[in-house]
């Protein structure tokens, strides 16, 4: 299934070896980002069971794209912010790439005392996911089913 929904392309393809495939970007519009987000929950919420856990997916994929959009291109509206989810066996990876200089950030450096803002995402990401990994542009969390 391929539509074209606003200014944001869905992708959301079942494929044999894999439960659950979705490819998607959106450009780094604060306001279109929400309609995107929930267009992804729609699609996802037939294979996850657990409302928890689609709840703290949500919270995962707002915190993310967000993130891309405002830290990592800057809210610059030409660039945009790539997601990707894929259901395998009894996990779902999450992948969210952005057009910046990318992430360099210490989660375990956060100060949750302290009143700033940079990190508190990731902190927050980290916390909900079995695994967290920062590469460059793009951040693969992994969520286990």
């Amino acid at each position: 299934m391929r539509e074209v929904m606003g200014n944001f392309l869905i992708d959301g393809v079942r494929i044999m070896d894999t439960l659950y495939r979705f490819n998607g970007s959106v450009y780094s519009d604060l306001s279109l980002i929400k309609g995107f987000l929930d267009s992804a929950m729609r699609d996802l919420n037939p294979y996850i069971a657990d409302q928890e856990k689609l709840f703290d997916i949500k919270v995962i994929l707002n915190e993310l794209v967000i993130n891309g959009a405002i830290h990592g291109n800057q809210e610059d509206l030409r660039k945009k912010v790539y997601l990707n989810l894929l259901i395998k066996d009894d996990f779902l990876k999450i992948i969210v790439s952005d057009e910046g200089r990318g992430v360099d950030h210490d989660t375990s450096s956060y100060n949750c005392g302290e009143k700033k803002c940079n990190g508190r995402g990731l902190v927050i990401v980290e916390a909900l996911t079995d695994q967290l990994i920062l590469n460059h542009n793009e951040v693969i969390a992994i969520k286990n089913l």
